[in-house]
């Protein structure tokens, strides 16, 4: 029977946790539970003697990886997988699962939060109206008519997409292959094309060595003084100083961004100190929605794979 190490919390109740276990405790198989960590050490013991771990965004490198003689299946409760040591799973033959489309609506829709906040300062907004203020000198337009650039157009990329439209946009999209049977309204273009006549433009790809600071200093210039930067996809998509510089020569109008080049809380970070960006503490996944339907893919996956099968392989 399989020893399973659950590394950090998924975002259930814990009832709702012991109703997941139960089928897989009730064939003889055993779960053991920790708290979230990024000593390394400590994760090399916990996962002593493991089959399987489950975890979500939290970084499990190729250091802890190649350290486990017993590891056979790594099951990550997140759409992205570059926190995973995959090197070192391909040299011990480690397979590797997802979550994708777990959180498509929550990423979606707080997207478009972000345009909505932007496009009417409702953050800056609040704090003068709290502060016996107006609304004079606020930002204020509306998203019926603008473009909506989507720079990856997987499932959330394609969910923004119909958000956007619904609201009156133009949508502009590139991907780094023309997807087939897209919506009409959905015009997939060059990402030159997406930069240069987005109003907004928003990141819903994949961190990759291809996509890695694909945002520079460069596509930044290329973009409308006026647009807003939404990213919801990594941190590392966006090269965060050339984002600030950026701003501060007003080449940008704005940004909205959930995602860092560290996951939050944020410490000694430029972007904090930026006066025209919207920061959220990456809630884009987290929803309450989300996490019941993360559960649902992460326990499938483990069971399909003690049944011999990869469901959501990424590896």
């Amino acid at each position: 029977m399989s020893r399973i190490a659950v590394l950090e919390s998924l975002g259930i109740s814990e009832a709702l946790l012991k109703e997941k276990e139960a089928p897989f405790i009730a064939k003889g198989h055993t779960f053991v539970h920790y708290e979230k960590t990024g000593d390394q050490a400590a994760l090399k013991k916990e996962i002593e003697g493991c089959d399987a771990v489950i975890l979500a965004n939290m970084p499990f490198g190729d250091e802890v990886i190649s350290s486990s003689s017993s590891l056979k299946y790594i099951d990550v409760g997140f759409t992205g997988v570059d926190h995973i040591g995959l090197k070192a799973c391909r040299e011990k033959g480690i397979h590797v699962s997802n979550a994708s489309g777990y959180a498509t609506e929550g990423v979606a829709e707080l997207a478009l939060a972000g345009a909505l906040s932007f496009a009417r300062d409702t953050h800056k907004a609040e704090e003068r109206t709290r502060n016996g203020q107006d609304k004079k000198g606020l930002r204020a337009f509306e998203l019926k008519g603008k473009m909506a650039g989507i720079v990856g157009l997987g499932k959330i990329g394609t969910r923004t997409a119909e958000l956007f439209h619904a609201l009156g946009c133009t949508v502009l999209a590139h991907s780094r292959h023309i997807h087939e049977n897209v919506p009409a309204y959905v015009e997939q273009t060059s990402l030159e094309a997406v930069l240069k006549e987005s109003d907004f433009v928003i990141l819903t790809c994949p961190l990759t060595d291809e996509t890695r600071h694909m945002i520079d200093d460069k596509a930044l210039a290329s973009m409308k003084n006026s647009a807003c930067l939404i990213n919801m996809a990594r941190g590392g998509v966006v090269d965060s100083d050339a984002l600030c510089d950026a701003l501060e020569a007003h080449e940008i109008a704005g940004a909205v961004l959930d995602v860092f080049d560290q996951e939050p809380p944020l410490k000694d970070c430029r972007l904090l100190h930026e006066d025209h960006v919207i920061l959220t503490p990456h809630i884009g996944f987290f929803t309450e929605e989300a996490m019941r339907i993360r559960a649902d893919i992460i326990f499938d996956n483990l069971a399909q794979w003690l049944n011999g099968t990869i469901a959501n392989q990424v590896l």
